[in-house]
């Protein structure tokens, strides 16, 4: 089966919001075993959403339509939707309940606009909203096609969909999905497309796919079966020629688990703690990790040393070496994680300066330039990088590169 995503709204088109809701829907699809080709944003327009509308009915299976659900004048999706399916909208007798319900629950009048989240298409599955008071809807146009609505807003949407509208799409496109994802954090994305490109263009069953994630890369292997153990079957094989083909460079094939999980779990086999000299990225590598159950385990103390001043006070580097080759160099990311691994006794030190953005350039030192090192029980070892994109994108790269660094170290000489 084939999909389109419509997302309506215009403040999308204006930059005031960041479509999210497109990024998670192609996934979430793509996970399922359905394609999409097309993806439209549309703004708050009647006569443009609707021939969007009955563009996508005449070339997909299922179109998903995000945003226009609310109480307002210009939330008109669910009117233009049904419109271009010929259905008229009736009161749904479930949906009036709860908005009753949830006024009375905070004590506010309800507004005679709130009436029209109650009203839905005539031939459709009303998906309640367990989250706000939109009801989202999936209604059956003609020739079996789908029209699926969902509230814009992501805290309504992303339950919704995982909740109530797979279970349906999953009925639509019989067979069980499995899909395993190998994360790998050292390559870029072109890297891993070539060495896997063999595969993908023998696949059919399982295929394999990949991704490309802030500073790392991730290849989603899914395959389609009567159950899930014949679908999982079918996975394993494809698992272990990747894990063949990358070896250490994959942190992990669990779903859920996060680099700054690995490093914590690593951390704590070993006893070890670790602290980290953060200048360009101003103890974002350590609110990561922060983000972490159980990183008080290993972790005692950070610094955030930006001036040159507070380098020397709190880490030790020396003047001398600041004055001969400046802050953003190899030298002095060596002496900051060397300085605050013996500052906070621990026994992993990581040291990041580097040039974020605009601003102290010169003609050697471009925006984007990070070195990071990382000191395990006394064994150092400093990476340059060139990064690109604004300043927080590398600042964020930056701080997965140095995570990468730590998990290598404490593979390759922790001991």
């Amino acid at each position: 089966m084939t999909a389109e995503i419509i997302c309506v709204g215009t403040e999308i088109l204006l930059g005031n919001i960041v479509n999210t809701n497109a990024a998670y829907l192609s996934e979430r699809l793509a996970a399922l075993g359905i394609s999409v080709f097309f993806e439209t944003t549309v703004g708050d327009n009647p006569q443009r959403v609707e021939a969007v509308i009955k563009q996508g009915l005449e070339r997909s299976d299922i179109l998903i339509l995000s945003g226009g659900l609310g109480p307002t004048k210009d939330d008109l999706t669910k009117e233009i939707a049904a419109k271009a399916c010929g259905q008229k909208l009736v009161e749904d007798e479930e949906a009036l309940r709860r908005l009753e319900t949830y006024f009375a629950s905070i004590k506010r009048p309800m507004t005679e606009n709130n009436l029209k989240q109650a009203m839905v298409p005539e031939n459709c599955t009303v998906l309640y909203n367990e989250n706000g008071t939109a009801p989202g809807m999936v209604i059956h146009a003609e020739e079996g096609k789908k029209v699926i609505l969902l509230p814009g807003p992501p805290s309504e949407l992303l339950p919704m969909f995982q909740n109530q509208v797979e279970p349906i799409l999953q009925k639509l496109e019989p067979g069980i999905l499995y899909s395993k994802v190998v994360k790998i954090d050292c390559l870029g994305e072109s890297y891993v497309e070539t060495e896997i490109l063999d595969l993908i263009e023998k696949q059919s069953n399982p295929t394999v796919a990949p991704y490309a994630k802030l500073g790392e890369v991730h290849l989603r292997v899914t395959a389609k079966a009567d159950t899930e153990e014949e679908a999982k079957e079918l996975v394993k094989p494809m698992v272990s020629e990747l894990k063949k083909r990358f070896g250490h460079k994959i942190y992990t094939i669990e779903e859920d688990t996060t680099l700054e999980e690995v490093l914590v779990k690593m951390l704590e086999q070993r006893k070890y703690t670790i602290t980290a000299a953060e200048s360009c990225t101003g103890g974002m590598f350590m609110g990561r990790l922060v983000n972490v159950p159980g990183a008080s385990d290993v972790l005692n103390e950070s610094f955030i040393t930006y001036s040159n001043e507070a380098k020397m006070k709190y880490l030790g580097v020396k003047e001398e070496t600041l004055k001969a080759v400046g802050a953003v160099s190899e030298e002095t990311a060596r002496q900051m994680a060397e300085g605050a691994a013996k500052a906070a006794k621990a026994n992993v030190g990581v040291g990041i300066t580097g040039l974020a953005g605009p601003g102290g350039e010169t003609p050697e030192k471009k925006p984007g330039l990070v070195y990071i090192g990382v000191c395990v029980n006394g064994k150092t070892q400093v990476n340059k990088y060139q990064l690109r994109g604004n300043r927080q994108k590398v600042r964020e790269v930056a701080v997965s590169r140095a995570m990468t660094m730590v998990r290598l170290a404490l593979e390759e000489f922790a001991k």
